[in-house]
């Protein structure tokens, strides 16, 4: 399959002038040092805050990775991404993304208002530990367009020890050079127009003594160690580093402490505290324009060209409103630190590519009509499927959420059932007739029909929503207006009795208990 983004993109352009809009991004990075996770990380999320996020992007390292419980892993959600499930669900995030390397983990969430427009979602890992061998240290990453704009999010987890910066900082090119994309417009982590690069990237405080170390974290004169801190030491003569921008360490070293404790380590080895735990970005710098005189832009390659229109047309601009540690977490001996940002950005499209519905009365005991019809070209295939996702899930016992999907006006209510973009009751496979969805396939077919089978549709009934999930751009890009599934009547005419098996509402007869 030819790469998707560069044509979808440049076709489906939104045109006229537009204003720029801010969203919020919550990003968190914790080396959890193999801890389960706590009760409560309401405070880690702010999800008491009256500005509520429109993306998290949580990073961690060091996730328990024993034989038996990645074995289980591997098959059902992790503890820590169970958590964060359940407790951004209800307050309407759609887990978009994740990927996991061992112990390192990262995951992408976004408010359902945006996720038919996060688009061409990849992930990928590159090992460093035992010469690349071994995935406990290392880079995990998620790549994405949202609103037309690439972003790349990078969670490392470098060498350890004093001694060992250069090689610090060595890994991290290596994985900046090992990393790809299919997407001809960011094949490469730094073809991005935005990048984060944050996780437990060990650099240390280098010369100064215990003492003093200490003494300024307890007067809070965290400025007079900053000349020292290892990365920013770095940043001033590694070029490789040098475009990465990163607030001031206005917050408490997030490494060693005594575990369950604030206390800095007391062991035998009594390691130096350090800010080893950090949140850096990259905006991609402009690409220079030619002389004004030069008509025909000799000096700009193609590729650079097209980055220049593309900053002067949509600009994207970065601003960070939260950067520091949080105290009150002891699980591990890493403290998490947060950072929250605005980004500022003119969307480059803002229509979903296809609309769908549920067409007539659904219930379990009629095969059931869905019809969609694209608004855009996209890179359709046989391999695209319509999800049918629950969302009144009386499994769950947190309260009601409103989600707004603005693009196409609706307003409904719902609950921890929807949490991720895996969380279908039962799915079906598009027509396998329609390869692409280009200008003239659009203008010729208007409607396209599926059908699901009523085996596959809830006993009970409920409020519903499709989504169309597109597989070359790894991402839901549309979403239908939630409707009524019918309790079955055959069902409660022959009385049999509903059981939930793998989340869907099957029938069985009252006998058989």
């Amino acid at each position: 399959m030819e790469d998707s983004e560069e044509p979808l993109e440049s076709q489906q352009l939104d045109l006229g002038e537009k204003e720029e809009e801010g969203f919020r991004l919550h990003m968190v990075t914790w080396n959890v040092a193999t801890a389960d996770p706590p009760d409560d990380v309401t405070t880690l999320l702010h999800l008491n805050s009256p500005k509520s996020p429109d993306l998290y992007v949580i990073g961690l390292q060091e996730v328990y990775s024993g034989p038996l419980r990645f074995v289980s892993d591997a098959v059902f959600d992790d503890p820590w991404s169970y958590l964060l499930m359940s407790l951004l669900a209800p307050q309407k995030y759609i887990k978009v993304s994740s990927i996991r390397m061992q112990g390192l983990l990262l995951l992408f969430f976004s408010k359902l208002e945006h996720v038919p427009f996060i688009r061409d979602v990849q992930a990928t890992y590159t090992r460093t530990g035992l010469f690349g061998y071994w995935g406990n240290k290392g880079g995990v990453s998620i790549r994405l367009s949202f609103y037309g704009h690439t972003l790349c999010f990078l969670n490392c987890h470098l060498a350890a020890h004093m001694n060992y910066a250069s090689e610090r900082v060595d890994e991290f090119e290596y994985i900046m050079d090992m990393q790809s994309f299919d997407c001809k417009r960011a094949p490469a982590i730094v073809d991005h127009r935005l990048v984060f690069w944050f996780g437990d990237l060990n650099f240390r405080i280098q010369d100064h003594g215990m003492h003093f170390v200490r003494t300024c974290i307890d007067k809070q004169n965290y400025s007079l160690l900053w000349s020292k801190d290892q990365l920013i030491m770095m940043k001033q003569k590694e070029q490789v580093l040098q475009e990465f921008e990163e607030g001031p360490l206005d917050f408490q070293p997030t490494y060693k402490f005594d575990r369950s404790s604030d206390t800095y380590d007391t062991s035998a080895k009594k390691r130096k505290p350090a800010w080893t735990d950090r949140i850096l970005w990259r905006l991609r710098p402009k690409a220079l324009p030619p002389d004004e005189e030069n008509e025909n832009k000799v000096g700009l390659d193609a590729k650079k060209l097209k980055q220049l229109e593309e900053d002067m047309e949509y600009p994207l601009k970065i601003r960070q409103d939260v950067y520091t540690s949080m105290m009150e977490y002891s699980i591990s001996d890493h403290k998490p630190v947060i950072g929250i940002f605005t980004l500022e950005l003119r969307k480059m499209y803002e229509t979903p590519l296809v609309r769908l519905r549920a067409e007539g009365d659904w219930s379990a005991d009629i095969d059931a009509m869905v019809v969609y019809s694209p608004l855009q070209p996209f890179p359709s295939s046989t391999w695209d499927w319509i999800g049918l996702y629950k969302v009144d899930n009386t499994c769950f016992t947190a309260g009601w959420f409103s989600v707004l999907v603005e693009s196409l006006h609706v307003c409904v209510n719902f609950q921890v059932g929807f949490s991720s973009v895996s969380d279908y009751i039962t799915y079906t496979w598009v027509k396998d007739d329609e390869v692409a969805f280009n200008e003239e396939v659009i203008q010729v077919v208007t409607l396209v029909s599926v059908y699901v089978s009523k085996e596959e549709i809830p006993v009970q009934g409920g409020d519903c929503v499709l989504c169309y999930y597109c597989n070359a751009l790894k991402c839901i890009i549309g979403i239908s207006e939630p409707f009524q599934v019918q309790a079955s009547k055959v069902a409660i005419e022959e009385g049999m009795l509903p059981e939930r098996i793998n989340g869907l509402d099957k029938a069985v007869s009252g006998d058989d208990f």
